[in-house]
């Protein structure tokens, strides 16, 4: 069970609401100096913080840094991910972020249109991805972005279920997280290792990707390492490639209105 710390009297009402949300344990003492991974609550915000390392702190924010950053310079138009899941002018399709993780890829297809319903299984970062949502809510400038995103902790093992008939959304995205992921470069972000040491890898990715395939209308989109065998090895029908990152695209139907 994760600890979550809250010295802060003001607050320990609010901390306790989060911990009994997602089953972590209540802590009101001093953040203890050891070489783990602990969720802070403050004024800030939620956080996940290295006893022994305070500095490395995770934090879901959509306002500020690299996520501001991409949104007020173009906000993902013409990346690979938009070209991937088929946004266009005429249509922004439906999303099932199937992996949802701390929401930055959820956050650029909300910020070109789409409606993403995000999923995420892994309580630390379900908690992180709803608490900056929640500060979202109070920035103009982002609050309609994130109003496209809704989250739900659970497992995409469960929460896709192919309906009798129809589909569940146009785009299941899927970015599972496995260990080749962490070498692609020789530093990898503090944040990011942080994230990863927490989640591990996804070995049960592979069965998702048929559960995906009959939940999506248009298509499927796994977001892979660059030299990665495909998912669960079924040959995508085209991919996207970058300079570390490959979109494979298992299409079902053309990206339009249905």
């Amino acid at each position: 069970m994760t600890d979550l710390f809250c010295d802060d009297d003001t607050l320990q009402d609010s901390a306790a609401l989060i911990a009994e949300r997602y089953g972590f344990g209540l802590r009101t003492d001093v953040l203890p100096l050891l070489p783990e991974y602990f969720l802070v609550w403050s004024r800030e915000g939620l956080s996940l913080v290295q006893g022994d390392k305070p500095k490395t702190r995770v934090m879901v924010d959509f306002c500020a840094g690299a996520t501001a950053h991409r949104r007020r310079f173009g906000g993902g138009k013409g990346q690979d991910i938009a070209k991937a899941v088929g946004v266009s002018g005429a249509y922004q399709p439906t999303v099932i972020d199937a992996t949802a993780g701390l929401g930055r890829d959820a956050f650029v297809l909300a910020t070109l249109g789409c409606q993403v319903q995000a999923f995420e299984r892994q309580p630390v970062v379900a908690a992180l991805l709803e608490d900056g949502l929640k500060r979202a809510e109070f920035d103009p400038e982002v609050a309609s972005i994130t109003a496209n995103i809704a989250l739900t902790h659970g497992s995409s093992h469960e929460l896709l279920n192919p309906p009798e008939s129809g589909w569940l959304a146009d785009i299941v995205y899927l970015d599972p997280m496995f260990d080749h992921d962490a070498k692609q470069t020789a530093a990898v972000k503090k944040d990011m290792q942080a994230f990863r040491d927490v989640v591990g890898q996804d070995l049960d990715a592979h069965e998702l990707l048929n559960r995906a395939i009959a939940c999506a209308r248009c298509r499927v989109v796994v977001k892979r390492a660059r030299t990665a065998e495909p998912l669960a090895g079924k040959a995508p029908s085209y991919s996207l490639t970058g300079k570390s990152n490959r979109f494979d695209v298992y299409a079902r139907a053309k990206v339009t209105a249905p």
